[in-house]
């Protein structure tokens, strides 16, 4: 939990942090810092190239990190159902843990709220998949806004405020990640004379499907050129949950290689037109006379699969699924520094609020990261904890992460340093039994400490085993004719 009285160094770091920005220049002399917040939809923390991917394209986000401080172990803690995205939103938002957020934010205090009682001027463009009333209550200022979990990137229904800073009806108005882009940019311009900074949120919808690109990023990257992921399987070799999610049927069963490489090829794409457009972005505020006296976030709600593990989406407690990019850039923020802390997205709230000056009056389960940022801590937590639906939980400490079905009584023992794709399950070796008692009963007191009450044994056990012949198959309403056509019909 974040303390109202901060051990007096990092007060005094953080208020040198804030004459390095109040001499930015002379427009910004005695403002706080702007905070524009990047908040991408879907995206795996591996899928940038700053992350080791040689295969994506991301210059603008590679740069950004380069000029900020970049997290590599981030994490989403996980949701109660297969919409990851509301729960991890509102975790974000409110600063809390799910078990006690869920993904309701009516009438929960939020980060843009006190943004907006400290003399911030808020702003909310993309994607919202929490209450529409949350949102009126979280931001002063808002263009399209898109109130839902996935929709064709070329016909999403967007909603501005109207005169009584209500939403209003969706009109269908052209291509997701540019749209946004613009609404972002055309408030950037407007706050460049302003007396009081702002909170400007950008959640693209992008990389989320349909992976439908914009149609000059088809075939950004050619079909077949893509490797498909090292722990890729045609099928997950249990039952462990649904696997008939809503996630799961994008593509055809099992996983066909050349299918997994196409949707590859277009997922990439997508993330390539998010990083242009967050270049635009990026070029207006530095046009602008805003860009020295700004924080920038860049971060995702969660990950997702894309044929690991014989998995499509993000309804399990692997890495790919659960762990997102993070990147932060500003004035007295060190540049060109990685940090292997472990973070949670929900601990965003009271690093942004400590990097303002911004006072917490309530307790949040979230933890600055300022002092790591500002190395006077190594980390500010040992180990994480991780869970989805009742189904399966999980911790990680060290490189060491087990994972717990309690419906299959089954356990997954992964070494992450010497096995990252998570391959090998050593649960079962003797050699790392005491490992494996260690992290079981580290996992029941967090899961003690975060208020869940699920038994890692439940009282009835169901089979494992499975026949995936029998998972039918089928596209949703929200794929388009391209998607269909590329995952179904060729294939």
């Amino acid at each position: 939990m974040v303390s109202e009285n901060l051990p007096s160094m990092r007060l005094l770091m953080s208020y040198i942090i804030f004459m390095l920005m109040a001499a930015c220049s002379n427009k910004t002399e005695n403002r706080k810092p702007n905070i524009l917040f990047i908040f991408t939809d879907d995206q795996n923390a591996e899928n940038l190239g700053i992350a080791g991917n040689p295969y994506i394209q991301t210059p603008t986000i590679d740069q950004l990190a380069m000029e900020g401080t970049r997290f590599t172990n981030t994490y989403v803690m996980g949701g109660f159902h297969g919409a990851i995205c509301m729960t991890s939103r509102a975790m974000l938002f409110s600063g809390k843990n799910f078990f006690k957020v869920r993904d309701q934010l009516n009438n929960v205090p939020t980060m843009t709220m006190d943004f907006a009682k400290a003399g911030y001027t808020t702003f909310g463009t993309g994607k919202w998949h929490n209450e529409k009333e949350a949102f009126e209550a979280s931001f002063q200022q808002a263009k399209n806004v898109y109130l839902g979990g996935m929709a064709d990137h070329y016909a999403i229904e967007l909603r501005d405020y109207d005169s009584e800073g209500k939403l209003n009806n969706p009109v269908k108005k052209g291509y997701s990640t540019e749209i946004f882009a613009d609404s972002a940019i055309d408030f950037i311009r407007s706050q460049k004379e302003a007396e009081n900074p702002f909170f400007c949120y950008v959640a693209f919808t992008a990389p989320h499907d349909p992976y439908s690109p914009e149609a000059t990023y088809i075939d950004y990257y050619p079909d077949g050129t893509i490797p498909l992921p090292g722990n890729y399987k045609p099928f997950h070799p249990f039952q462990f949950d649904d696997l008939t999610v809503r996630d799961e049927n994008l593509a055809g069963w099992p996983r066909k290689p050349e299918v997994i490489q196409m949707i590859l090829s277009d997922y990439y794409a997508l993330v390539t037109h998010v990083d242009h457009h967050v270049g635009r972005i990026l070029k207006v505020l530095e046009e602008t006379g805003q860009l020295e006296n700004t924080i920038i976030v860049y971060t995702a709600d969660n990950g997702l699969a894309v044929g690991s593990h014989g998995l499509l989406g993000k309804q399990s407690l692997y890495e790919h699924s659960i762990k997102v990019p993070l990147i932060i850039k500003g004035p007295g923020i060190p540049s060109s520094k990685e940090l292997d802390a472990f973070a949670y997205i929900h601990d965003l709230y009271p690093t942004l609020a400590e990097l303002v000056g911004l006072p917490l009056k309530e307790a949040l389960d979230g933890r600055s990261l300022v002092p790591v940022i500002l190395g006077e801590k190594t980390s500010v937590r040992d180990a994480l904890f991780t869970a989805y639906r009742n189904t399966v939980r999980a911790i990680r400490k060290d490189d060491w992460k087990l994972i717990r079905y309690p419906e299959r009584d089954y356990t997954q023992l992964f070494d992450l340093e010497k096995d990252p794709l998570e391959i090998n399950n050593l649960a079962e070796n003797p050699t790392f039994i005491d490992q494996k008692e260690q992290l079981l009963a580290l996992l029941a007191k967090e899961q003690i400490d975060a208020q869940d009450t699920v038994k890692l044994k439940a009282a009835v056990i169901k089979p494992m085993a499975y026949n995936p012949d029998t998972l039918k198959r089928s596209p949703d309403r929200w794929q388009p004719e391209y998607t269909i056509k590329r995952y179904f019909e060729e294939n």
